[in-house]
C-alpha cells in the first residue's frame, strides 16, 4: 500500500478520496489549513495523518512532508466558490501554489503525481471528448487547470516522477456544496419548495463522487502517467436529470424549467470518453438513478438531524 499525500481532503472530491483511500489501507496523509474542522472527515480524522499548512507558504509544512517522504500525491486542492471560481484571479493563485508543490514533490523523489484537471479545459465542440482531443478554455478557471496539466507534464519528463492529469467532469454525491445544481434541486424538492431551472436541454456527462475518487485511486494503484478522462461516458439532459430527482423524491411538478436563463459558459454538448481510464480496470459503481437515490436518501438523513455517511 501507499504512502498517499492528499491535498484538498476537505472538500468534496478530496474527502471522498481519502474515505477510499483508506478503506483501501493506504496511509493518508491530509494537508489541511491551520484551525480546519475538517467537517467531512470528522468521524475518519484519527485515521488521517493530519499535516497543518497552507499551499500559498510550502514553508508551513514543508518538515512535515519531508518527513512523511510520500509514494504518492493527490492534489485535488483548488479555488471552486460556486458562483465566481470561473474567472476568478484566485485560479492564478492556485496554479503558482500546484507549481510550486509538484515541483517540492520532485525534489523529495515522490514517484508519482496525480493533478485534478476539468473537462473545461477541451474544445466542447468536438462530440464526446477525447484524452486526445483539442483544447480550447474560455474561463480563467479553465485556462489555468490546463496550463498547470501542460507546465506539469513537460517539468515530470525531465524527472522520473510519473505526472498524471485527471480530467473530471461533472460531479454529484452526498455533501456536494448545496449551492450546486443537484443538491439545491433536491434540497428545494424536500422542503416542498419550488425549483427554478433551465430548460435543461444542455447534455451533461455526470458520474457519482465515489466513482470519481475511484477513477483518482485507481491512477495511483496503476502508478499511471498521462492524461485521463474521469467520466461515465453517458450523456444525459440536464432536464433528464432534473426530472429524475423530481420522481425520486415525489415533486417533479415542482421543477420550473425554463425559469432562469442560461450561463454565459453553456456549452449544448459536453461527455467524455473514459476508455483510457476503463482500460485500467475501472467502471463506475454507481448507475445514475441509483446515484442520485443515495445521495437524496443523504439529504434526507441530514434534514432528520441522522449522522449521514457519504
Amino acid at each position: 500500500m501507499a504512502k498517499l499525500f492528499l491535498t484538498g481532503s476537505s472538500g468534496f472530491v478530496g474527502s471522498h478520496v481519502a474515505r477510499l483511500a483508506l478503506a483501501e489501507g493506504h496511509e493518508v496523509a491530509a494537508l489541511v489549513r491551520p484551525g480546519d474542522p475538517m467537517r467531512r472527515l470528522r468521524d475518519l480524522r484519527h485515521e488521517l495523518c493530519v499535516l497543518e499548512g497552507d499551499l500559498a507558504n510550502i514553508a508551513t509544512f514543508r518538515d512535515a512532508l519531508c518527513g512523511l517522504r510520500p509514494d504518492v500525491c493527490i492534489h485535488c486542492a483548488w479555488y471552486a466558490e460556486p458562483g465566481s471560481y470561473l474567472h476568478a484571479v484566485e485560479n492564478i493563485h492556485c496554479l503558482t501554489e500546484s507549481l510550486a508543490l509538484l515541483r517540492e514533490l520532485i525534489a523529495l523523489g515522490c514517484r508519482q503525481v496525480i493533478m485534478v484537471g476539468s473537462c473545461a479545459e477541451y474544445e466542447t465542440d468536438a462530440g464526446f471528448l477525447r484524452e486526445d482531443g483539442a483544447t480550447r478554455p474560455v474561463t480563467l478557471y479553465a485556462a489555468t487547470k490546463l496550463a498547470l496539466g501542460v507546465v506539469g507534464e513537460q517539468l515530470a519528463k525531465r524527472t522520473e516522477i510519473n505526472f498524471a492529469w485527471a480530467r473530471l467532469f461533472y460531479l454529484y454525491g452526498p455533501d456536494e456544496d448545496e449551492r450546486r445544481l443537484v443538491p439545491a434541486l433536491i434540497r428545494a424538492l424536500l422542503h416542498g419548495q419550488p425549483f427554478p431551472a433551465t430548460s435543461g436541454e444542455q447534455v451533461r456527462d455526470y458520474l457519482h463522487v465515489a466513482d470519481v475518487a475511484s477513477g483518482l485511486l485507481t491512477l495511483a494503484n496503476r502508478n499511471a502517467a498521462g492524461t485521463y478522462n474521469i467520466a461515465s461516458g453517458l450523456p444525459v439532459t440536464v432536464r433528464q436529470l432534473a426530472e429524475t430527482v423530481g420522481e425520486l423524491v415525489g415533486r417533479p411538478d415542482l421543477i420550473r424549467f425554463g425559469a432562469v436563463p442560461y450561463r454565459d459558459w453553456e456549452p449544448p454538448f459536453i461527455c467524455g470518453d473514459s476508455g483510457r481510464l476503463r482500460a485500467l480496470g475501472w467502471s463506475p459503481r454507481h448507475s445514475l438513478r441509483e446515484g442520485l437515490a443515495r445521495t437524496i436518501q443523504w439529504w434526507r438523513n441530514t434534514a432528520s438531524g441522522v449522522a449521514p455517511a457519504p
